[in-house]
């Protein structure tokens, strides 16, 4: 079965802009500042932005007092991000979330939902490429009648229709390729508790931003076909995407508040935290570098950073760990 391309994609002379958007459910660990370091030099190496969003859209899994950490964290490390930073959760934001889905509504691409989890797992004919089940469709052709409330859906292109196939060409990965109606199923764009999802806000931030260049952690790599789906639901240019390896631990687990990653220091040992995000990206610093001040350190980054010499995986396990 083809694979199709997305139909749009930023200029190659288009002003580069970028992003890193973090969420504040605890404070920055080690494979956060490894994004960070690739997507500030990645953005300043193209002479372009680099914006900051703190994405709270999930306000349950919010934790009180982490978005100022991370912006103390992002500060003492010595990162300088272009314009104010945007905060999902303004009420202006969660406005535009609502403004997309109901063009997609409109436009019959959305509809809603009143399928509880055990539910989908009962019907679902396999695991998505989250492990979730994937969605049986069970209110794509029969929608719930009542006041709800109701979890909405993105209305996906047919099984084995050109547009279900998906292909992104990832700067650092290759090839991400999807049938989404078979790998994912029609996904939720709000849930029943009326939180806009991920998917959405994050195609709705990028394009209202004019973000170009998504340099993120591949952990989010196999959300990126959906992401371009709704994109071209919403008729939003898709922007080139770079998916670094995240940071592992001896067991293959991702770095995360959800595995105990420690803290980030703020006062100690940035300059040696530094150098060992720079040699995990590949860029191998001098020894020296990692006892010189901050700024000596980033200015070695700034000259020497290379994407060639970043490695094509997933993931890469520490060897403290």
């Amino acid at each position: 079965m083809p694979v199709s391309m997305p139909p749009t994609s930023p200029s190659s002379a288009a002003p580069y802009v970028g992003r890193f958007a973090p969420s504040p459910t605890g404070p920055l660990h080690f494979g956060s500042l490894v994004a960070a370091v690739g997507s500030y030099l990645d953005a300043r190496a193209h002479g372009g932005q680099w914006l900051l969003r703190i994405e709270d859209v999930d306000t349950p899994r919010v934790v009180p007092g982490a978005r100022d950490g991370i912006l103390r964290t992002l500060e003492s490390f010595g990162f300088a991000w272009d314009g104010p930073v945007r905060n999902q959760s303004d009420p202006e934001r969660r406005s535009a979330y609502q403004a997309a889905l109901d063009r997609l509504t409109a436009a019959g691409l959305a509809y809603p939902c009143a399928c509880t989890r055990r539910a989908i797992a009962a019907a679902s004919p396999h695991a998505s490429v989250d492990g979730a089940p994937v969605y049986p469709g069970t209110c794509r052709d029969h929608p719930p009648a009542g006041p709800g409330p109701f979890a909405w859906r993105l209305r996906l292109p047919a099984a084995g229709s050109p547009d279900d196939a998906i292909a992104v060409a990832d700067r650092l990965q290759g090839a991400i390729a999807q049938h989404l109606a078979e790998d994912v199923g029609d996904f939720v764009l709000k849930r029943a508790d009326g939180v806009y999802t991920y998917q959405l806000a994050v195609v709705v931030d990028d394009a209202d931003q004019g973000v170009t260049h998504v340099v993120r952690g591949a952990d989010l790599i196999d959300s990126t076909p959906r992401q371009v789906a709704l994109q071209r639901a919403l008729g939003l240019p898709t922007p080139s995407y770079l998916h670094l390896p995240v940071a592992a631990n001896a067991a293959g687990e991702k770095l995360s508040k959800q595995t105990l990653a420690p803290a980030l220091p703020q006062s100690r040992e940035l300059a040696q935290e530094l150098a060992r995000a720079l040699a995990f990206l590949g860029q191998q610093p001098p020894a020296e570098l990692a006892a010189a001040p901050l700024d000596a350190l980033w200015a070695w980054a700034h000259e020497h950073w290379s994407l060639a010499r970043v490695p094509a995986r997933r993931s890469i396990v520490l060897a403290d760990d």
